[in-house]
């Protein structure tokens, strides 16, 4: 099991929130020191910061805890050959482990996040696992994307990957969207979702966008130190 030791900061501290920090095994490298909210009871937005950028306080704690699909996608960071040519952006990174796999690893990539604090928390991940600095962009889509225009992601990537980010219908294709206009012809998209039942609207959206899909069902028995997770790996391509 993860070892935890709960940081000092109490509620009341200027932080005004709880952290824990967890020692994460990823199969395949070495395990990682990860600093996270405590549980998913916790709240900070007293300029509303998260706010103007559409989190509201019933989501804004989940960009700072660590998912089953998260380490699934990491997973596969750790198998994936290196290519110091390859140019990598994590999407909806939260804590971006997978980010901080490759980073680990030698690969290029960039970690991205709408959350106001996903920067800090990366920055301090890396500190606590004495990794160099590693390229973070605002990342964003749909009605407020035209937020923090000045620090979004302003290039093209060889590969995008993402987990959990299923997590509305989006009906207008946002996020293929975005993906579309930040992702080289000859790419590749993976996506990890854990069966949130939004895929069809999606497939669908990256489908206009010219992608096409290679899916794989995950389904995984738990274990004494891990538990079960059904999802699917979900690739898609451009020719």
């Amino acid at each position: 099991m993860p070892a935890l030791a709960l940081d000092a900061q109490q509620p009341d501290s200027p932080l005004g929130y709880q952290t824990k920090h967890e020692s994460v095994a990823v199969e395949g490298v070495a395990n990682l020191l990860i600093r996270s909210l405590l549980d998913k009871q916790q709240f900070y937005d007293p300029e509303d910061a998260a706010l103007a950028l559409g989190i509201s306080s019933a989501f804004w704690s989940l960009f700072g805890l660590l998912w089953p699909s998260g380490s699934k996608l990491a997973e596969r960071m750790a198998r994936r050959p290196v290519n110091a040519n390859e140019r990598i952006l994590e999407i909806g990174c939260g804590l971006a482990l997978s980010s901080l796999v490759g980073h680990r690893r030698g690969a290029n990539i960039t970690a991205s996040d709408c959350h106001p604090l996903a920067a800090e928390f990366l920055k301090e991940n890396l500190r606590l696992n004495h990794l160099g600095p590693m390229n973070y962009r605002h990342g964003h889509w749909g009605e407020h994307a035209s937020q923090q225009q000045n620090l979004a992601v302003n290039s093209k990537f060889d590969l995008i990957i993402g987990s959990d980010i299923l997590y509305e219908r989006d009906e207008r294709g946002d996020l293929a969207h975005y993906i579309n206009e930040h992702i080289e012809d000859h790419a590749e998209v993976w996506v990890v979702d854990p069966n949130r039942g939004n895929r069809s609207h999606f497939h669908r959206n990256m489908a206009t966008q010219g992608f096409s899909l290679s899916e794989e069902t995950l389904s995984i028995s738990a274990t004494e130190n891990a538990a079960a997770y059904q999802g699917r790996m979900l690739t898609y391509s451009r020719d």
